[in-house]
């Protein structure tokens, strides 16, 4: 049963002519219904509050001596409200039979909230912490479940006692059957949190908070503190984009593409929840305290007015799914991996992250499998490593490099991060600035390579800077697939392959035999192709046929300097063979 579409007590009130004005935050100035008793029978002094959490009943308050001991109670009675009346909530009767439709209604009443919404197949509510200030999506387990339910609605069974209808509590087993659900019809569906203005799938920029029915998104700052131009010029994008450049001025960029690539990460860090996809930002440099993690700092200064929180690289990509898909479903503005020891590796889980709008898994601690958006920026720094195999593709490398034999020791005239965490709605109104400007501009397009999975990323982020005149922040990227030591090593292997063979088929155990085979000197014939299946699967007993056959068939169809291996379909036999190919002859 709906609630009633007024407060009971205003109604009455207003029907009785005793309802003056609203106060705000839920209280009305109203004339006492005693006022006959007042000194002088004076007017003014009196409210009554709306129910809430704390006063479920509403409150009543008459400032004059002769109400002091005058409590809401009162006041329904003297209006004939019961207590469940005064609630002002809408009713559920719990009947036999009846669990879809009761389970619907809780449901639609939950909706009704704005408080409570749908994410990845969970039910989920935005919370904010009481000491770090940071807004997250928080899944409701099912006791926090409960206690929502017997919040929103007042609750009742049939007694047959005394064949009348009682209050009672939300049943656990409706409870769990609603949490449990695979769809839930009524509940918005909660995209991502915002924590400044955000653009729209058809570029405006929306500068509300709250929630935004059109993207599923739920925007949590002071539209106040951000001042982007209606309709940018390309002046007021040149003007922005050297305001916030000085920031990195102090920087130690090895050259202009590593700092095209640190504004192209500010720019990232401010439209990300805009974003379906984007890659993650990877800071190097050749010794310790050279700025790497502080430069990390700058990037989340401009994603959350909050302080990041840095993890260590997973070792394994069990470990990355577990913490990428806890981390994912909070919502959280970044991610970080701070002081990588090794190479940045290909985990499958990350490489989906990065190139995925939603990944899915099941749900520590539940039965239930969720599916949550990773429109979050990912940073990751480290002394010498460096992304390698298919996250060169993923990421952009930033490198800085003092020249100095102690970084530890030089000074700095400017303190950028906080700077920015001062007059953190400036800084991102600046970035805003920049895309909106070349947005207005038509998106002109800067011819450049491009990169697959990263369109909407590209034009933003990248397109705006090369607009500006900027060097291409993207660079990196095909430097770094170039210089890939995994493809390095293929094409040493394509070529030592080609060199033995040529273009005929061979099986695995054949390309080994030939590699170790000797000469009439008892020298190794095939030294060179000894040497890279040494590299790629060699143990302490020899070469290792399986990693080696593994690796061929991993590797198989990748072009390295035109050449490339391919699968002899045209033998039938129980082991597979390869051989190489030229792309120019396919």
């Amino acid at each position: 049963m709906p609630r009633a579409d007024e407060n009971p007590v205003i109604a009455a009130l207003k029907t009785t002519g005793r309802y003056k004005q609203p106060l705000g935050d839920g209280k009305h100035d109203m004339t006492c219904p005693w006022v006959h008793e007042h000194t002088g029978q004076v007017d003014q002094g009196t409210a009554y509050f709306e129910p809430s959490e704390s006063y479920p009943l509403g409150g009543f308050k008459c400032l004059h001596g002769h109400c002091a001991d005058r409590r809401v109670s009162a006041l329904h009675g003297f209006f004939e409200i019961s207590k469940i009346e005064a609630k002002h909530k809408p009713m559920i009767l719990v009947q036999p039979g009846e669990l879809p439709r009761i389970c619907d209604a809780a449901e639609n009443e939950l909706a009704k909230t704005f408080r409570h919404y749908q994410r990845g197949g969970i039910i989920v509510t935005i919370t904010t912490d009481p000491g770090t200030r940071e807004t997250a999506v928080k899944s409701l387990s099912l006791p926090s479940l409960t206690r929502a339910l017997a919040g929103l609605a007042v609750w009742q069974r049939y007694d047959k006692r005394s064949e009348e209808w009682v209050v009672c509590d939300p049943p656990e087993k409706h409870a769990r059957v609603l949490h449990d659900a695979t769809v839930y019809p009524h509940l918005p569906v909660l995209n991502g949190i915002a924590r400044q203005p955000y653009l729209r799938p058809d570029g405006s920029l929306m500068t509300d908070a709250g929630y935004d029915t059109a993207t599923g998104m739920f925007g949590v700052f002071n539209a106040q503190q951000f001042n982007v131009p209606a309709v940018p010029t390309r002046q007021q994008a040149e003007h922005a984009l050297a305001e916030f450049s000085e920031l990195l001025s102090e920087f130690a960029f090895k050259t202009e593409y590593d700092k095209a690539a640190a504004l192209a990460a500010i720019l990232t860090a401010v439209v990300r929840p805009s974003l379906p996809q984007a890659p993650m930002f990877h800071v190097k440099a050749p010794s310790i305290a050279s700025g790497k993690s502080y430069l990390c700092e700058l990037f989340t200064a401009f994603a959350t007015p909050q302080k990041g929180t840095p993890h260590a690289f997973p070792a394994d990509d069990e470990e990355c799914r577990k913490l990428l898909l806890a981390e994912l479903l909070t919502a959280p503005a970044v991610v970080e991996f701070d002081n990588l020891t090794g190479d940045l590796i290909p985990h499958k889980s990350l490489c989906t992250t990065l190139t995925s709008e939603f990944i899915s898994g099941r749900i520590l601690g539940q039965s239930k499998t969720a599916e949550v958006g990773t429109r979050a920026l990912f940073l990751s720094s480290g002394n010498n490593v460096e992304p390698v195999r298919d996250m060169t593709r993923r990421t952009l490398t930033i490198t800085l490099d003092p020249a100095c034999e102690t970084p530890a020791a030089r000074n700095f005239n400017h303190q950028p991060v906080a700077e920015v965490r001062a007059n953190r709605g400036h800084y991102v109104s600046l970035a805003l600035t920049v895309v909106r400007g070349w947005i207005i501009a038509g998106r002109p397009k800067t011819a450049c390579k491009t990169i697959a999975s990263y369109a909407d990323w590209s034009d933003y982020c990248r397109q705006s800077l090369l607009w500006l005149g900027q060097a291409d922040p993207a660079a990196c990227i095909f430097e770094a697939m170039n210089d890939d030591p995994d493809k390095e090593l293929l094409g040493d292997f394509l070529q030592a392959w080609f060199e033995k063979f040529g273009k005929t088929p061979a099986l695995v155990k054949d390309v080994i035999n030939a590699a170790q085979a000797r000469g009439i000197q008892f020298d190794y014939a095939n030294e060179a192709l000894l040497e890279t299946i040494t590299d790629i699967a060699g143990d302490r007993d020899g070469i290792n046929r399986k990693r080696l056959g593994w690796w061929i068939k991993r590797h198989a169809g990748r072009v390295v300097n035109g050449k490339r291996l391919v699968q002899d379909k045209s033998i039938t036999a129980n082991a597979a063979k390869w051989k190489v190919e030229s792309v120019l002859s396919v």
